[in-house]
């Protein structure tokens, strides 16, 4: 049984979420709280496994409950987020300081109906339970890269990398150690939309590379990175000898849109042996088919290790089909596709 407290201002949400979880016969609601002072006693005298935690509360709002839990109590928390703009910037604020996810509030102007807000919230308190959320404390401190970055012979060149749960911290922590003049770049990051086009203003805001939201149609070039739309898959093309990216709509791949498998099957076959395919922490498998047709095309494969990755899922897939050339901790990452581009430089 897996024991999950429940804190919320609404008592609408707290009876909704209450009543959805408890259908499950591997979830425990240790409790409910209406704001963080009360969810604290209820932590001490509880022990929830997991916590579920909107993040717009009086007396003190979620992200000051993080900021202050965390070092204290450091439990899996998962977000229950509105789908808006300030939503999407708190909700990225709750990822960094250790959250594990967030699964969006029922929305009929958005279509999000409560049925499958209560699935994707099971599924993703059974992951957030098996998280050690210490770990986050490890990928926040990058080690300084040694490697000379000077990679600017190197503009034919792709890198693509995929992610989803504990992806944030993951993909911010190698692109703000990634020099300026670092091969196109093209990203997806398990996330609805809004959410992504606020990652993506907050990886810009980090790196010496210029990282924007796909749109479709743009020329993949160095010192620019790419991230999928949350609504759209991104995948890449190839015409005149340049790169571009192409988004599209449609329906799931690998369970997912955007999906990992989409980018990087576009990218075995257009950039093939050109390119360095890169699988972060993620709960299930996709990617890891697509990560195989890059190495079956001599693509540059890797993948996050265990030890470092918050969800060992999608990396341990593409591990296991043997998609993957190396495996590295999350701080060793960034300099590995720095000599990756290098040695394909040179054989090429």
């Amino acid at each position: 049984m897996i024991k999950v407290l429940i804190v919320d201002d609404s008592a609408l949400a707290r009876q909704m979420l209450s009543q959805g979880l408890s259908r499950f016969s591997d979830i425990d609601i240790v409790g409910t709280a209406s704001d963080v002072f009360a969810a604290r006693d209820k932590i001490v005298f509880k022990k929830p496994d997991v916590i579920t935690l909107d993040i717009e509360m009086p007396k003190m709002d979620g992200i000051e409950f993080l900021r202050r839990l965390m070092p204290q109590y450091p439990l899996p928390v998962i977000i229950v987020s509105a789908l808006s703009k300030p939503g999407a910037r708190v909700t990225l604020d709750a990822l960094d300081l250790g959250a594990v996810d967030f699964v969006l509030k029922p929305s009929s102007s958005f279509g999000i109906h409560l049925e499958q807000v209560i699935e994707d919230l099971h599924e993703k308190i059974q992951v957030a339970s098996r998280v050690d959320v210490s770990k986050y404390k490890r990928i926040f401190n990058p080690r300084p890269v040694s490697v000379p970055y000077k990679l600017s012979a190197s503009t034919d060149k792709l890198i693509a990398i995929g992610a989803s749960t504990g992806g944030t911290v993951a993909i911010q922590s190698i692109v703000e150690q990634l020099p300026a003049d670092t091969p196109g770049t093209v990203i997806v990051q398990h996330m609805p939309p809004g959410f992504t086009t606020m990652f993506a203003e907050r990886l810009n805001r980090s790196t010496p590379l210029e990282v924007i939201e796909a749109k479709g149609g743009e020329r993949i070039h160095s010192g620019l990175v790419f991230l999928a739309p949350g609504d759209k898959h991104l995948s890449v093309c190839k015409k005149g000898g340049y790169f571009y990216t192409e988004c599209r709509q449609g329906e799931r791949v690998s369970g997912h849109t955007p999906s990992v498998d989409v980018l990087f099957h576009s990218v075995a076959e257009h950039a093939g042996a050109n390119a360095v395919g890169v699988i972060l922490t993620g709960m299930g498998r996709d990617g890891a088919d697509g990560l195989k047709a890059m190495k079956d095309q001599k693509a540059i494969t890797i993948a996050q290790d265990e030890k470092s990755c918050v969800v060992y899922g999608m990396p341990k897939e593409a591990v296991e089909c043997g998609a993957v050339d190396m495996e590295r901790d999350i701080k060793d990452i960034p300099s590995e596709i720095v000599k990756a581009v290098k040695r394909l430089s040179n054989e090429n």
